[in-house]
């Protein structure tokens, strides 16, 4: 565990990607140097983990501005008294979990996300976890040969590939949806880091660019596959007012839907982002 500032301690969970931050306190007002700290942080281990942070709809959206411009999500509206913040549930009755797959958020959009920051308001007894992979460990782990055949080429993402997969999302089919679909590179370059990361996601990339979907199954599928070993993965399992704050330009996620019969609500931030390069 490492030290970085005064009673901020912070922990990494796997070889690849995470890190608890622990010994602060989001009630309490965050200096820009220390939001300077976490943003190195956050840029350094993909997604931290803050344990135990109560903080009202408003607050949470607050500090999730401290890391840049927040965005609405396409599909969700907004709580009333944070417009900012969507709700993420399955009910008890509900069988299907938002976005119930590997992906990274809204890669459909021109301009994806750049972070994603989730508070748990209630969760399951047991289950319920989210697992996180890091693009750059499954970019750097492809044999020279993959990588250079990768670079040059460009993705097709769609929002209508969620609907195939069914995520909650889009379980209600009486959702007038508006289809948002883009070309992304399948490797991005990360504007901040300057390191490369896989950008594909099972949700929402349907095909390469100039391809058909038929010709691009078979290495797409590959490639789903290979960005989610477990060696560059790590697992976070939720409390009441735990955060999760990750970087959309080089992480996937996976909620993991094994809490039939119980509630699991959480609440979400978008942040806005840049066209992938």
């Amino acid at each position: 565990m490492n030290v970085i500032a005064p009673q901020l301690t912070v922990r990494r969970v796997s070889g690849a990607i995470g890190a608890e931050v622990h010994g602060i306190d989001l009630l309490a007002p965050v200096s820009d140097d220390l939001v300077a700290q976490l943003r190195a942080l956050w840029l350094e281990h993909g997604v931290l983990f803050f344990r135990n942070q109560q903080l009202s709809p408003p607050a949470f959206a607050a500090f999730a501005r401290r890391f840049g411009e927040v965005v609405h999500y396409p599909y969700v509206k907004g709580l009333p008294e944070a417009p900012e913040v969507i709700a993420v549930a399955k009910l008890e009755h509900d069988r299907i979990p938002f976005a119930s797959t590997w992906h990274t958020d809204t890669t459909y959009l021109p301009a994806p996300p750049s972070a994603t920051m989730l508070i748990a308001r209630e969760v399951p007894p047991q289950g319920g976890d989210t697992c996180f992979a890091s693009g750059y460990a499954a970019y750097e782990a492809l044999s020279p040969g993959m990588r250079r055949m990768l670079d040059p080429l460009k993705a097709v993402n769609s929002s209508t590939k969620a609907e195939k997969t069914r995520t909650r999302e889009d379980a209600d089919p009486s959702l007038h949806r508006q289809v948002f679909e883009t070309e992304h590179p399948v490797v991005r370059t990360h504007p901040e880091t300057g390191r490369k990361a896989l950008f594909i996601s099972f949700s929402h990339t349907t095909r390469f660019a100039d391809m058909t979907e038929a010709e691009s199954a078979g290495l797409l599928a590959f490639l789903f596959e290979h960005q989610t070993r477990p060696e560059f993965t790590c697992r976070f399992s939720w409390q009441p007012g735990d955060i999760a704050f990750w970087d959309n330009r080089c992480t996937l996620h996976n909620p993991v839907n094994d809490y039939d019969g119980h509630r699991r609500i959480l609440h979400r931030v978008t942040m806005a982002g840049d066209v992938p390069r």
